[in-house]
This record gives structure tokens, C-alpha cells and sequence, in this order.
């Protein structure tokens, strides 16, 4: 709806114009009225109607006048002239100020009519006209945006813009910094604010932004200090405060790249803040921002996952399962999720090593374990949890919650002191080429101290009771009689029959053999 005002210094005539036409239905409000010069011109330069009846004569201030301050103070608006007086020199003046129609009172209605319809056809040709030219300003700022964001755009060179014309459309700054943001919940009914409208409000009305998308991405284009000083201080507030389930700043999460000081750098800030929201992943539980402090710093020799890693901590994690070491194994899944944080792999691949790891953990624990006393999730189970996981704590809260469950599943009998664990362990990898010097770590000891101190404690040293143990061991297997000697050797942690021979003979009396044949009934009797 287009906006009239009237002004005549004649109540009348005022009131005349209000009915000689159906203002509403030709598409026009009436916004005032003025009785002298001065009202008219400030209701002009308030209001900007789109078009003003205005009598040639007023007291203060002549119609003449008023047109051309107006039109000094950037009026744009439309001017139809009414006068008593068919006088040349005033149609001439008012011509010179863009004013295209001079009416002669008394005014002719139909006169008046076919003035306010070509007015009313030139005002919606020109706001078309407007509309398109915005809407094409829109459409070019849209794809330099795209330009600067992916370092396509350089300076007058593409683009061929000017700084003049970067001016124009508030681009052109001292300070930039790129914003990514996504809804902080993952499932689609959580409700999401658009984090543009909140940075309206810190703003106070600047518009020291840009909001777009890229590539389906929100996307905010922070401009000068001013801008990028208010977004650090909501940063500050939005990390300290304590989040109210449901509240905007709950349904965000953002991830922002570094500031920058020049057009051709954005697609720098924009680069890290990309990479930090695909890096959601590695949160830790309820974070809801990722800023460029906190890329990590991959070598430049390309850090790639390899299975000598899965091995390191799958052998880490038995190891001090079997210790019976919470401590360690706390410590061996801060390692891991640190080592992954710090990988140049995808995501994919992420998990994809700690659904191999879970696995190969559950295939040794097998080995180690009772199966009747440990219960672990099927195959298919793990790979699916894993596979669903939205978060890199998630996955390793799972792997740790189930090694924990293994130890309080074959922990039956507490064993209140460090030796206790030993010898436990002992008794569940003598089959292994133990030493005093790497299971003492497993421990958080020194071999020497330990050494010193298990001799103390139990009355022999650690490799005389590991041989006992083995011996022992060795007697119940020697007691089936479809196992080799040679097998037992090898089963209970002697790789060298010979030497097994010898160690079994120092601490039986006999050979391996000769026990075997003793266990057998006499049959002569």
C-alpha cells in the first residue's frame, strides 16, 4: 500500500481531497495532513510518502520550497501540485524539481484520477524495477560469498569488483572470522534456533554479519572488530554459563575458525572452522563448541592409524586386565583417545580401529577367561553400538565400561594388595614368556624394588615361583595321557623341551616321563 499526504492551508479543500477519490482502493493510505509549509515539509522528511498533494501556496514555507528541500534532503517521492493560479513560472519551477503534474483548483476529479492511476503504474514499475535489482545484488553477493569462503575469489580479479564496489555491499572490513553452526541435538524432533537471530540480538541491530549457506552448512561471515569482539564475549558467556535444557544456547553447536584481516583470508577461517565441524566427533560430552585453538596438530608425515597401534593397546589392555590395574587401564584409554584425537583419518576409520580393537580384546579375553564367568556382547552387537555412536567418548565409555565388567566378573576373591595382584597375574600368563622387568611396569614399579620385594613377601624369587607355577601346571596336563610331553612344554611357557626336562627334574626329583608313568596303574597287580 502506497502512503498520501495532503497538504492545502484550506481545511476544506484538505477535507475534499480525502473524498473526491476511494484512496483505499486505488491502493493508497492517507499517512497526514498539513496546513502551512513547515508542517508539510517535516511530515515529508518523517513519513517519505510515496506521494504528496501539496498546494503552491502556503503560509511559512512555499510549495516551490518544499520541493526543493525536500528533494535536497534526498526526498524521492512524488509531487502533484494544486493551485488556484494557472501560473507558468510556478509549473516551470515545480518541473525543473521532477514534479509531473500541475492541477488547477477547483480540481477536476477525472483530472486527478488519471494523475494518481499513472503515478500509481510508474511507483509499482519502480518498485518492481528495485526489487529485481536487490534481488540481483542478493544473488551477487550470495556468490562472492561462495568466492571468498572457498579461496576462489581474489581481489579484482574474477570478480572484477572494486573496493568501491565491496563498500557497497558491506563487505569490505578490517576483520573477519567465519562461524559454523548445527543443531547441538542429533535426533530431528530436537528443536534448533538459527544462530544468526542470536547474533542480531549481541549485536544490537549492526548487521556486522553475514548469514548464508555453503555447501548445506550454516555459515556466519563475522565483519570488523566490532563484530568479532561481541562474538568473543558471547563465547565467553556461552562456554561458562550453565546451559538450561531446551534454551537456544542449548540447541547450537558451534565451530568457528580464526580471525582474519583480509578478504583474500576468509577462505582460512573458513577451512578450519569446516574441518572442526566434521570433527564433532572427538566432543567430549556436552561440548558445544570447537574453535581453532583446538585443531590438532598433525604432523606434517601424514599420522595415518596402523595396526601395530591396535596391537600396543590390545596387549596394553590384557595386560593390565590381568594385573587386575584400574589405574593403568584408566591411563591406557586416555592414551588411546588422545592418539585417536590426533590422527589425520577419517572418522570412518576411527571406528572402524576401535570396533577391530573391541574384537580382538574379546577374542584374547576368551583365551584368558572362563567363558561361563564373562559375558561380552556378540559380534554383531558391538559393530552395530560402535556404528551408531555419535561420539568418540561414547565408544571408548562402551570398550571400558565392558572391560570393567571382566573384572569384576573374574575378580571373585578381592586381593587387597599389589602382590596379591602379581601373583594372580602369574597364575593367569605363565604360559607366557613372562619377566620380573616387563610386568613390573604393569604395576607402577620398579623391576629392582619389586624384585626385592616379592622375594621378601612370598620367600623365593620371582623366577623360581613363575617355574613353580609351571611345574604345577605341567603335572595336571601331564596327567592326560593324549597330550605329548613336548605339548605341555610348550603349553606351559617352556618353548625348549630340553630345558623344560631340566627344570621339571630340579623341582619333581623325576623326568616329565617318568611322572607320567607313575600316575599309570601298576598291572601286575
Amino acid at each position: 500500500m502506497e502512503t498520501l499526504l495532503i497538504a492545502d492551508d484550506e481545511k476544506n479543500i484538505r477535507d475534499g481531497l480525502k473524498c473526491i477519490l476511494d484512496w483505499e482502493e486505488l491502493g493508497f493510505t492517507i499517512c497526514g495532513e498539513a496546513a502551512n509549509g513547515e508542517e508539510a515539509l517535516s511530515c515529508i522528511l518523517k513519513e517519505k510518502p510515496s506521494l504528496v498533494l501539496l498546494d503552491i501556496r502556503m503560509p511559512k514555507l512555499t510549495g516551490i520550497d518544499i520541493i526543493r528541500i525536500a528533494r535536497e534532503q534526498d526526498y524521492s517521492g512524488r509531487f502533484i501540485i494544486l493551485s488556484g493560479y494557472s501560473d507558468f513560472s510556478y509549473a516551470q519551477s515545480a518541473i525543473r524539481y521532477g514534479v509531473e503534474y500541475y492541477l488547477t483548483k477547483p480540481i477536476d476529479e477525472d483530472e486527478l484520477l488519471d494523475a494518481i492511476n499513472t503515478i500509481k503504474e510508474s511507483l509499482e514499475q519502480e518498485h518492481r524495477e528495485s526489487d529485481n535489482i536487490a534481488l540481483y545484488r542478493e544473488k551477487a553477493k550470495n556468490v562472492i560469498l561462495h568466492e571468498l569462503v572457498t579461496g576462489i575469489w581474489k581481489r579484482d580479479g574474477i570478480t572484477g569488483l572494486s573496493s568501491a564496489d565491496f563498500q557497497s555491499m558491506e563487505l569490505d572490513f578490517d576483520k573477519y572470522q567465519v562461524v559454523i553452526y548445527e543443531k547441538f541435538g542429533l535426533s530431528p524432533e530436537d528443536q534448533s534456533y538459527h544462530f544468526a537471530d542470536l547474533l542480531n540480538i549481541t549485536n544490537n541491530g549492526n548487521h556486522s554479519f553475514e548469514s548464508f549457506e555453503e555447501g548445506h552448512k550454516n555459515v556466519i561471515l563475522l565483519k570488523g572488530a566490532f563484530a568479532l569482539r561481541r562474538f568473543e564475549e558471547f563465547l565467553h558467556h556461552y562456554e561458562k554459563a550453565e546451559l538450561q535444557k531446551g534454551s537456544p544456547m542449548d540447541s547450537l553447536f558451534l565451530a568457528y575458525g580464526r580471525p582474519v584481516e583480509s578478504l583474500d583470508e576468509i577462505y582460512l577461517s573458513y577451512e578450519e572452522a569446516d574441518t572442526l565441524i566434521q570433527r564433532r566427533f572427538f566432543c567430549i560430552q556436552g561440548q558445544h563448541t570447537l574453535g581453532y585453538e583446538e585443531l590438532p596438530a598433525i604432523p606434517s608425515h601424514n599420522n595415518q592409524i596402523h595396526d601395530d597401534k591396535l596391537h600396543e593397546y590390545c596387549d596394553a589392555l590384557i595386560n593390565y586386565l590381568q594385573a587386575n590395574n584400574r589405574k593403568q587401564i584408566a591411563a591406557t584409554f586416555f592414551s588411546l583417545e588422545e592418539y585417536l584425537y590426533n590422527v589425520d583419518s577419517s572418522i570412518a576409520s576411527v571406528r572402524l580401529f576401535l570396533t577391530d580393537l573391541f574384537l580382538q580384546l574379546k577374542e584374547n579375553i576368551h583365551k584368558i577367561y572362563n567363558s561361563s564367568r564373562v559375558s561380552l556382547p556378540s559380534n554383531s552387537v558391538i559393530i552395530d553400538y560402535i556404528d551408531n555412536c555419535h561420539y568418540l567418548y561414547e565408544i571408548i565409555l562402551y570398550i571400558s565400561g565392558q572391560v570393567k565388567a571382566i573384572m569384576d566378573s573374574s575378580d571373585s576373591s578381592p586381593r587387597d594388595s599389589i602382590l596379591d595382584d602379581i601373583l594372580y597375574y602369574i597364575d593367569n600368563n605363565y604360559q607366557n614368556n613372562i619377566k620380573l622387568e616387563t610386568i613390573a611396569p604393569l604395576f607402577g614399579y620398579n623391576s629392582a624394588y619389586l624384585g626385592k620385594l616379592f622375594t621378601k613377601a612370598i620367600g623365593e624369587n620371582f623366577n623360581s615361583y613363575v617355574d613353580h607355577r609351571r611345574i604345577e601346571h605341567s603335572k595336571k596336563l601331564l596327567a592326560q595321557n593324549n597330550i605329548k610331553v613336548y605339548e605341555v612344554s610348550e603349553r606351559v611357557g617352556y618353548k625348549n623341551v630340553d630345558y623344560f626336562h631340566k627344570k621339571f627334574k630340579k623341582y619333581v626329583g623325576i623326568s616329565p616321563a617318568e611322572y607320567r608313568k607313575q600316575l599309570k596303574p601298576d598291572d601286575s597287580v
